[in-house]
């Protein structure tokens, strides 16, 4: 059964990336590059992650059997437009995604095809849009939400996500872009429960998968006095 899943390496204080850059210059070079080579320095050193981007060696490793699995499970991807536009040219002409590419956009442009199976579809209508045509041609695989962290919210927030991977890397960066924002619009007094499903330590990160359980009011309990809850809340 095709699910909705994400999956994102994060600082333990929440930030997948340094501040966002948005000046002149090259963004190799930026504070944001910065902090998401740190976070993602685990990936890149797994020898899945080299294999997918043709590139020799890697750590063959727990690490490298979850990122293998990552890409095993994905039958179609979505993909935010800074995050694809970005990735275009260092992905050169066979990116690492090998299915189809749902980019959310408020820019039309022509379908991208590449080799090895990868293509681009700009959608233009929305991010439920995108996700119901990527679960169309998912082939009973799941559809990848890549990211960047703010489709992830978009998603989340949509009620569409049913699975959500983190990789907590043991560094605090202190500032930068934070994967779960005020942006979620939760009501007062609500919250989006999550149920961990598993969890790989490894000394250079934790991978912990969550079962989304959705929206959720925020009860009152009784503070230890064995009653249970004692309020709920509309």
């Amino acid at each position: 059964m095709t699910k909705v899943t994400a999956q994102l390496s994060v600082s333990l204080d929440g930030f997948y990336a340094g501040p966002q850059f948005d000046g002149d210059g090259d963004w190799i070079d930026s504070t944001e590059a910065a902090g998401f080579f740190r976070v993602t320095r685990w990936a890149t050193e797994a020898a899945a992650w080299r294999e997918r981007q043709g590139f020799a060696g890697g750590e063959r490793d727990a690490n490298s059997d979850v990122m293998a699995e990552t890409f095993e499970a994905a039958g179609a991807y979505v993909m935010g437009r800074r995050m694809a536009d970005g990735g275009e040219v260092p992905w050169g002409d066979e990116p690492p995604f090998r299915g189809p590419v749902f980019v959310v956009t408020h820019r039309p442009r022509e379908t991208l095809r590449r080799g090895g199976g990868t293509s681009f579809t700009y959608v233009t209508d929305g991010v439920a849009s995108a996700v119901e045509q990527a679960r169309a041609v998912a082939g009973g695989k799941n559809v990848a939400v890549a990211g960047g962290g703010s489709l992830v919210r978009q998603v989340l927030k949509a009620g569409l996500l049913d699975e959500l991977e983190l990789h907590f890397v043991p560094v605090v960066l202190g500032t930068g872009l934070r994967l779960l924002d005020a942006d979620l619009d939760l009501a007062d007094k609500e919250a989006i429960e999550l149920t961990p499903t598993r969890v790989i330590h490894t000394p250079q990160v934790t991978h912990i998968r969550y079962v989304v359980d959705g929206r959720a009011a925020l009860v009152l309990d009784d503070r230890g006095r064995g009653g249970g809850p004692t309020a709920t809340v509309n």
